[in-house]
């Protein structure tokens, strides 16, 4: 695993960075290609938090954890991604093509000008984001895994139209789809 760890407003000390690389290292056993693993610790309000984003591929997991103590914190984030990994291994396994685990395109950020009116609507940020095509259950077992509302894709079902799945407020989820 490729570790990239990062302290906000807080200095970290190396034990720390050890343990949590130590024990984000056990999750390699369930990828097939080496993932780019980042931390990211940070304190608020007296709550060590510490987020965990592990990229094998199109395949993206997320996981933020708060407690009082960064050393339990690291254990709940490697607990919580190793329930999300046995929770989708058979779906993982199923629907995934080979190719699923193979690095992706890195984010793009956009600063705006200072010189922008207030006025105006300002983008903050921009990703830029390869649409992989699959399947809908694919597409939804992703926005599971990164833990978002919503998940855009290009649609094997509808031929390759630009589609997106997202989370209905009574548990369910929606699918919108391109029609050009």
């Amino acid at each position: 695993m490729k570790f990239t760890f990062t302290d906000k407003k807080v200095n970290i000390p190396n034990r720390v960075h050890a343990y949590a690389e130590k024990k984000i290292g056990k999750l390699d056993r369930y990828f097939k290609t080496e993932p780019d693993v980042s931390v990211i610790f940070s304190v608020e309000k007296g709550r060590n938090i510490l987020e965990v984003t592990i990229r094998s591929g199109s395949t993206v997991i997320r996981v933020a954890e708060s407690t009082s103590d960064m050393f339990v914190s690291i254990d709940a984030a490697v607990a919580s991604i190793e329930r999300q990994l046995r929770k989708n291994k058979s779906r993982l396994e199923k629907r995934l093509r080979k190719e699923a685990f193979e690095s992706a395109p890195a984010e793009e950020y956009f600063v705006p000008d200072e010189d922008e009116e207030e006025d105006t609507i300002q983008v903050v940020r921009t990703k830029r984001f390869f649409f992989n095509p699959m399947t809908v259950e694919e597409a939804i077992l992703q926005m599971n895994l990164v833990n978002h509302s919503f998940f855009a894709f290009r649609n094997e079902d509808e031929g390759g139209a630009y589609s997106v799945v997202y989370k209905r407020n009574d548990g369910g989820y929606g699918i919108i789809v391109d029609q050009a």
